[in-house]
């Protein structure tokens, strides 16, 4: 029985056991997907278990999607780009990072029928998702992306990859068509994000990439004051699919019953 794991910490908010098992299922594969919590000084170890042949394939969440590349023996063009992995595979005795979120948020945002053509995208946080968003976004041709993190220095390293994005301290609010929550606070449930939503004019789209809780503080208030909203449950089914693919080489069915699994 082939084993895969998604990595991460914290991690029992992931949902990727459930998706990945019911796909598993569907596809009478022998598989087993299950989720692992790891200190940073472990990820050596789990990279040597895919060597081993023990573990088939890995997902990778925060906060180790930049801190894994060094025990990888090749990146994808899209974790290049990124330097950004998600997704490990082993090909030939070579373990491969791969980068499923950039089409993972451009296929969310294409689902979800908005336009980014032309748009001023404001992004919170500046952790390993967000260089993986930026790439999407520019390929969804948006006119202006500006990020910001707690910690600005954080942030201002993203400029040595993406010399055209804006950045601005952080509970600075800049213009902007559309906001995304890229950081983790709004895990638990009481977090939520220092903002003054009434500084922001209505029917702004605020996006969040947690997917569990589906609602948080910040989709919640922003609502309040009149703006549009989505989880990122789509971009991590989408990411997921993508994943489920390169490994099994098959392709699972995204429909109502996949989609109403996670609510």
């Amino acid at each position: 029985m082939k084993k895969y794991f998604v990595i991460g910490n914290p991690i029992d908010h992931s949902l990727s056991p459930k998706l990945h098992n019911y796909w598993i299922k569907k596809k009478k594969i022998d598989a087993v997907y299950d989720k692992i919590k790891l200190e940073e000084n472990e990820l050596e170890n789990i990279i040597s278990k895919v060597r081993e042949k023990k573990i088939t394939g890995i997902n990778v969440t925060v906060p180790y999607k930049k801190k894994i590349i060094p025990f990888l023996d090749k990146l994808s063009p899209e974790a290049e780009k990124s330097q950004s992995v998600n997704t490990i595979y082993k090909e030939e005795n070579v373990i491969i990072g791969h980068n499923t979120d950039i089409a993972g948020f451009e296929l969310a945002i294409r689902h979800s029928k908005y336009d980014l053509k032309g748009k001023n995208i404001f992004i919170l946080g500046a952790g390993g998702v967000v260089s993986s968003l930026i790439v999407a976004i520019k390929k969804l041709d948006a006119s202006k992306i500006i990020v910001s993190n707690r910690t600005k220095k954080k942030a201002d390293n993203l400029k040595f990859f993406f010399k055209d994005i804006d950045i601005v301290n952080w509970r600075e609010i800049p213009d902007f068509d559309m906001i995304i929550n890229a950081t983790s606070i709004g895990l638990k449930n009481e977090d939520g994000i220092k903002f003054d939503y009434s500084a922001v004019k209505s029917n702004k789209f605020f996006y969040d990439l947690i997917y569990n809780p589906k609602e948080t503080i910040f989709l919640k208030k922003a609502k309040q004051f009149g703006n549009r909203t989505e989880n990122g449950k789509m971009m991590f089914i989408y990411q997921a699919h993508q994943a489920f693919t390169l490994w099994h080489k098959v392709m699972p069915i995204i429909d109502d019953e996949t989609i109403n699994l996670l609510n």
